[in-house]
């Protein structure tokens, strides 16, 4: 079992995990993009300034880091969403919010 994930910054107010493999397939997508590109510039800021690997203990548990943790409001209850090559962390009642405009995910 891997000891290491990585944590980022997220779209719609969450936080992204992803296995080490998993992470670096969606860096090399960004890092494609040509650094001339403004938008590509804008989204490699915003997922690596924010990405930490963080270590797994031996329950396989993790603590999330403080500024990821106020990035996506999470003050106590939080909600893991899997989402396909990534898992999503959520406060539990922004999840809730969130579905509820959705129509129930």
């Amino acid at each position: 079992m891997e000891r290491e994930i990585v944590l980022a910054r997220g779209y719609d107010g969450c936080i992204f995990g992803f296995d080490i493999t998993s992470w670096e397939k969606e860096a090399a997508k960004h890092l494609e993009t040509p650094v001339t590109d403004q938008v590509g510039r804008e989204v490699r800021r915003y997922l690596f300034a924010g990405a930490e690997k963080v270590e797994l203990d031996k329950l396989g548990r993790i603590l999330l880091p403080q500024a990821l943790k106020g990035y996506a409001h999470i003050e106590r209850d939080a909600k893991v969403v899997g989402a396909g090559d990534h898992f999503e962390i959520w406060d539990r009642n922004l999840w809730e919010e969130y579905t509820t405009r959705l129509g129930k995910v």
